[in-house]
């Protein structure tokens, strides 16, 4: 019996870096998958596929997550095709880099847009049907970035400090309906969002990292598979932090 035989599982951004390697995860494990991409269709395709040929249902869905109507498009679309979601991971999220005196107010909105105010656009989506079923597993990918700070990164680091804040009173909502919330914070992971940190070299950066070195996308989907299926049944309002220690 693979760990998330017949669940369903709805994954914004996982065309790519986390939330690719988090679907794939999934869907090794027996999950049947709903995912979003916003820009490659060839991508999503060729990633729907790649779900599809490991036996289970995989449907990709182009849909901003930032958008409210568009994620409550996106969830009764998936209701429709799939019948259920036990399990949403938000995982859709841009940065900005900038210091606060070149910072833009468009900059920062943007950045709240698609990394916070998705996370509450798709969570309030698909609690509807979870509360119904009084089952259900929601994943919300912040970063250490939003648990310790980063100069460069103020846009960043406060909505990913915000779904920290969002993921532990959803948590305290929702227990009671056996509806559990964590939070995943990674730290520098190999993807295309970190690639220019290596532009100079990455060793600079293992200095602030105890295990020296970046972490791996399907570093990150081991813990989102923990946290999705019965091993984790009594784990709820926490934030795991998945960094190679930089958070100590």
């Amino acid at each position: 019996m693979k760990l998330l035989e017949n669940k369903v599982a709805l994954i914004t951004g996982a065309s790519r870096g986390i939330g690719e390697a988090i679907a794939l995860k999934f869907a090794q494990q027996g999950a049947n998958v709903a995912f979003t991409y916003l820009s490659s269709e060839e991508r999503a395709k060729a990633q729907e596929e790649k779900l599809s040929a490991l036996g289970v249902k995989a449907k990709a869905y182009k849909s901003d997550a930032g958008d409210y109507a568009a994620a409550e498009q996106l969830a009764a679309d998936v209701m429709k095709e799939f019948g259920t979601i036990d399990i949403c991971v938000n995982n859709a999220g841009i940065s900005r880099d900038n210091l606060l005196l070149r910072m833009t107010p468009e900059q920062w909105d943007e950045v709240m847009q698609a990394n916070l105010k998705s996370v509450y656009n798709l969570t309030k989506q698909v609690i509807k049907p979870m509360m119904k079923a009084r089952s259900g597993s929601i994943i919300n990918l912040s970063s250490v970035v939003g648990v310790k700070g980063n100069a460069g990164q103020g846009s960043y680091a406060a909505s990913k400090a915000g779904i920290i804040g969002f993921t532990k009173s959803i948590a305290a909502e929702l227990g009671s309906r056996n509806i559990r919330c964590n939070a995943i914070a990674p730290g520098f992971i190999e993807t295309d969002m970190t690639h220019y940190l290596k532009d100079g070299g990455a060793e600079k950066w293992f200095s602030g990292i105890p295990l020296a070195r970046f972490g791996k996308p399907e570093e990150i989907a081991d813990v989102a598979l923990f946290l999705a299926c019965d091993m984790s049944s009594y784990v709820t309002g926490q934030v795991i932090s998945a960094c190679g220690g930089m958070s100590m």
